[in-house]
């Protein structure tokens, strides 16, 4: 059964293609469960460098060691001076399906105290997953984009990050990662924003195109579909299910706000109860002066000084806007604009619309 409809399915690709607005490919919107990259990680020793090295402990430790896998053993009195060498860390990402024999790029960061990396040549590092094993192996001259130069008086520039690398293709892949996705009778999508309005959008998609029960969702996140357990059928199987176009679910209305920078972004769904809002204009002054009280000639007081305090209060022919029963974003903007609000204005209002429960939506301070 599911395979006579998925050969309906290449036979009508058209049904595929959705002409809503807000429709989205599937594999847009969705990650595969159990198809990731992996972080690779490992330590090395650049050399070559010109005399932008360091002289670190654990740098002279690492050549040592170097050294005596070569079958050269230094004297344990010795220091060797190392100005050209440099102890980094390498990592890498290894993508899903990466077979032995492949290439990956790899970066390179110095750990100590080296001025620079340009120059230098990475020696054989092996990079170790999470379980400890090793998946691949990285060597190569580095590409350093940054670079530094200092003066004898202390005067220095830099541009960039000089202690930072990168080796296109320096690593080689000695060790594929295992992959679920030839197991089982079923292929799990997940949401990259969980909710259940997509979920359930998604089910009616793959189901409206393969026929009913082929797809469920499992949470607000997670969506099974059944699939071919052949990996040639699964694979043209699942070509076709990732140009699946599936309408999206609105977003919860929200207002974000960037305290620092002064950025504003108002979703479409944010509306506003009835309210009317005043803000700013009052202008309060106090100025202070002294005056000299003198007394009546033939009087016996005596002169003292008086302070004389006066009050001023300003207010501006700042307008007052009202806003009435489900306002949308367009009406807003429209009258934040006509009372001629800045941004930081703005924040002000919608945090106290917020607090006065007039504005209905989630307001998120960033």
């Amino acid at each position: 059964m599911l395979k006579a409809l998925f050969t309906l399915s290449i036979i009508l690709p058209s049904l595929l293609f959705s002409t809503a607005a807000d429709a989205m490919r599937l594999k847009d919107v969705t990650d595969l469960q159990g198809v990731r990259d992996n972080q690779l990680l490992g330590y090395g020793l650049v050399v070559g460098l010109p005399g932008t090295g360091e002289q670190t402990s654990y740098t002279q430790q690492s050549f040592a060691t170097m050294l005596s896998n070569f079958g050269i053993n230094l004297p344990a009195s010795s220091t060797p001076k190392m100005k050209n060498v440099a102890a980094v860390a390498v990592h890498a990402t290894l993508p899903p399906f990466t077979k032995p024999g492949q290439q990956i790029d790899i970066t390179i960061s110095s750990v100590g105290s080296a001025k620079s990396l340009r120059g230098g040549t990475l020696l054989q590092t092996f990079l170790k997953g999470a379980d400890g094993n090793v998946y691949a192996i990285a060597q190569g001259s580095l590409i350093v984009s940054g670079f530094s130069a200092e003066g004898a008086d202390g005067s220095s520039v830099m541009q960039n990050t000089p202690t930072v690398g990168r080796i296109p293709s320096g690593a080689i892949v000695e060790r594929a990662v295992p992959s679920p996705f030839g197991n089982g009778d079923y292929l799990t999508f997940n949401l990259h924003r969980p909710d259940f309005s997509t979920a359930k959008h998604v089910v009616d998609a793959v189901n409206g195109l393969l026929g009913s029960n082929v797809a469920r969702a499992l949470d607000a996140t997670s969506i099974q579909v059944s699939a071919p357990r052949d990996p040639s059928q699964r694979v043209a199987y699942l070509a076709v299910l990732e140009n699946l176009h599936v309408d999206m679910a609105d977003e919860a209305a929200k207002v974000i706000v960037n305290s620092r920078t002064g950025t504003i972004v108002v979703g479409r769904d944010v509306r506003l109860m009835p309210t009317a809002i005043t803000h700013g204009g009052l202008t309060v002054t106090i100025s202070e002066s002294q005056g000299i009280s003198q007394p009546n000639p033939f009087g016996n007081g005596q002169t003292v000084v008086v302070p004389n305090t006066q009050l001023g209060v300003e207010e501006d022919n700042s307008r007052m806007f009202k806003f009435e029963t489900g306002t949308t974003l367009d009406e807003l903007v429209r009258a934040v604009n006509e009372v001629g609000a800045a941004p930081s204005d703005l924040m002000a209002i919608l945090e106290a619309l917020k607090q006065s429960g007039a504005l209905r939506g989630e307001l998120v301070i960033i």
